[in-house]
C-alpha cells in the first residue's frame, strides 16, 4: 500500500506526475490547435493575392480582406476567455475549433471579396481564443520546470507555420483547373482549393480535443476535487506506466486566489474581468499588453504581407535589380508588375520557398532559444530580440546589397518570437480563476493595433516604403524598454514561493 499525503500544492502534486508521454500528446494537440488558428489567421497572406485576378480587388480591398482576420480575433477574445474561464479549456476549445473550420471551409464558396471577408471574419471569430487557451492548457498540463521550454516551443510551431502554409501553397496554386459552380455562379478553382487544405488543421484539432484531458488545475479552481485528482492519476499513470492508485497524493489544494460563485452572465462577465483592472492584477495587465502591442503593431503586419514583400523582392532580383535598397527594389517590383499584368495573379514560386525557409530558420532559432531560457532568462531574451528585431529595421534602409537586406529583414521578423515569451510570462503573472481572461485580453488589446498596423503597413509600402521601417522599428525598440518592467524568474519564482 503506498502512503497517500493529503492537501499538495498543486505544482507539487503535477510535478509527482511526472513528464513523458502525456506531456508529448497535450504539446502535439496544442500544436495543432496554433496550427488551426495560425493557418485560419494568416491564410490571408497567400488567398488575399492569388483571388486578386477572379475578385477582382484594389489595393485598399486588399488591405480589408487581409485586417479582417484580426477584427473577428479582437471582437470575440474577451468572450472565449471568458467561456474557458468558466466552462473549462477543452469544452471550449473543441467549440472553437470546429466552428473554425466550418465557417472557414466556407469561404472557399464566396462569391466575391465582401463575402470572403465576412466568413473570414466569422471563422477568426472563432478561433480567436484558442491561442491563449491552447497555451493555458499546455501549461496547467505541464511541470513547472519543464513549462517554460514547451511554450516557448510553441513559438516554433507559430513560426513554421508560415513556411508550411508557402510550401502548400507552391504545387496548390500552380493546379491549372476551374469549375463552374452554377448555383453560385463561381469558378472553383486553386486558390479555392488552398482555401479549403488551410482549414484541415482546425478539423483535426477539434477531433484531437474530444479524446483530452480538461485541465486539472481549472478544475481545481472550480473547486472539482474529485475529477482533478481523477486526471491527475491518470496523468502519472500514463507518464510512469503503472496503475493510477500508485499515485501518491490523496488531495490537492490550490495556492492561489479563486473565483466567487457569482449568478447571472453579464455578473459573471463582470467578475472575471475586472480583478484584471485594478491592482494587485492591473500592473500586470497594463505591461503585457503595452507588450503585446509592440510586438503587433510593429512586426506583425510584416508577417501578414511577407508573402508580398518576399514575391516582389525576388521578382526584383529576377529583374536584375541591383544596387538597390529594400524598398528601391520593392518599387522595381511594383512597376515591372503594372507593365506585365498578367502576372498580377501568380505568386512567385522561388519567393514561396524562401517564405518556407524563414520560417523554418525562426523555428529553429526558436527551438535554441527553449535551450537557452533557463540559463539566460525570459526577461533577458526578450529584451534582447526586441532591441535587435527593432535595430535590424533601422538598419534596412542603409543597404544597397540584397543578401544584406534579405538578412536584415529576417533579423527584423525574428521579433515574432517573442510572442512565446511574452505567452509565457501570461501564464504566470495571472491566477487559474482569470488566466484565460487576462491573456485573451491582452492579446486583443495588441492584436488591435495590428488591424491598424497591416493597412498602414500596405499603404507606406506603395506610398512611402523607408518611413514604414523607420516607424516600426522604433516602435520594436519601444518593447525592449518596456521589458524592463517585467519581473524576472527568480521574482516570480520567489512570488510563487510566497502564496
Amino acid at each position: 500500500m503506498v502512503a497517500k499525503l493529503n492537501k499538495v500544492a498543486f505544482e507539487d502534486a503535477l510535478t509527482m506526475t511526472g513528464f513523458s508521454k502525456f506531456n508529448y500528446y497535450v504539446f502535439l494537440l496544442c500544436s495543432s490547435i496554433i496550427m488551426g488558428m495560425s493557418f485560419e489567421v494568416y491564410s490571408v497572406s497567400y488567398l488575399v493575392p492569388a483571388s486578386v485576378c477572379e475578385l477582382d480587388t484594389s489595393s485598399s480591398q486588399q488591405g480589408l480582406m487581409a485586417a479582417t482576420p484580426l477584427i473577428g480575433i479582437i471582437a470575440t477574445s474577451h468572450i472565449w476567455g471568458y467561456l474557458a474561464d468558466t466552462r473549462g479549456r477543452k469544452k471550449v476549445l473543441c467549440t472553437s475549433m470546429f466552428l473554425g473550420f466550418i465557417t472557414g471551409a466556407l469561404a472557399a464558396l464566396s462569391p466575391n471579396w465582401i463575402v470572403f471577408s465576412v466568413l473570414k471574419l466569422c471563422s477568426s471569430s472563432a478561433v480567436s481564443g484558442c491561442f491563449a487557451l491552447s497555451i493555458s492548457l499546455l501549461s496547467e498540463c505541464t511541470p513547472v520546470k519543464r513549462r517554460n521550454t514547451l511554450i516557448l516551443l510553441t513559438s516554433s510551431v507559430f513560426m513554421s507555420c508560415t513556411g508550411i502554409m508557402a510550401v502548400v501553397a507552391i504545387p496548390v496554386l500552380r493546379l491549372d483547373f476551374s469549375y463552374h459552380l452554377p448555383f453560385l455562379d463561381i469558378q472553383f478553382n486553386s486558390w479555392r482549393l488552398l482555401n479549403l487544405i488551410y482549414t484541415i488543421p482546425c478539423a483535426i484539432s477539434s477531433i484531437g480535443l474530444l479524446f483530452a484531458y480538461e485541465s486539472p488545475k481549472y478544475l481545481l479552481s472550480v473547486g472539482d476535487q474529485a475529477n482533478a485528482m481523477k486526471i491527475l492519476r491518470e496523468i502519472f499513470a500514463i507518464n510512469n506506466a503503472k496503475d493510477g492508485d500508485l499515485y501518491p497524493v490523496n488531495s490537492v489544494v490550490l495556492e492561489e486566489d479563486q473565483a466567487a460563485n457569482i449568478e447571472g452572465f453579464w455578473a459573471s462577465i463582470k467578475a472575471q474581468t475586472v480583478p484584471l483592472l485594478r491592482p494587485p492584477l492591473l500592473f500586470n495587465t497594463l505591461i503585457l499588453a503595452a507588450m503585446f502591442v509592440t510586438v503587433y503593431l510593429s512586426i506583425n503586419p510584416f508577417i501578414v504581407w511577407m508573402p508580398f514583400l518576399v514575391d516582389n523582392f525576388m521578382k526584383s532580383i529576377q529583374g536584375g535589380a541591383d544596387g538597390l535598397s529594400f524598398c528601391e527594389m520593392m518599387r522595381a517590383a511594383q512597376n515591372d508588375t503594372e507593365t506585365h499584368v498578367i502576372e498580377t495573379c501568380a505568386l512567385n514560386n522561388t519567393a514561396m520557398i524562401l517564405v518556407f525557409a524563414t520560417g523554418m530558420v525562426l523555428a529553429v532559432i526558436s527551438v535554441f532559444m527553449s535551450m537557452l531560457i533557463n540559463c539566460l532568462g525570459r526577461k533577458n531574451l526578450l529584451i534582447g530580440l526586441q532591441v535587435f528585431a527593432g535595430v535590424s529595421a533601422l538598419c534596412l534602409n542603409f543597404s544597397y546589397s540584397w543578401i544584406l537586406s534579405a538578412i536584415l529583414f529576417v533579423g527584423f521578423i525574428s521579433g515574432t518570437l517573442n510572442f512565446g515569451l511574452l505567452s509565457s510570462f501570461s501564464v504566470d503573472l495571472f491566477p487559474t480563476y482569470v488566466k484565460a481572461m487576462g491573456v485573451c485580453l491582452t492579446l486583443m488589446v495588441g492584436r488591435g493595433s495590428g488591424v491598424f498596423g497591416i493597412n498602414l503597413v500596405k499603404n507606406l509600402l506603395d506610398s512611402n516604403c523607408e518611413v514604414s521601417f523607420y516607424i516600426f522599428g522604433s516602435i520594436a525598440c519601444l518593447g525592449g524598454v518596456i521589458g524592463f518592467l517585467l519581473p524576472s524568474d527568480k521574482k516570480l519564482s520567489d512570488r510563487n514561493k510566497l502564496v
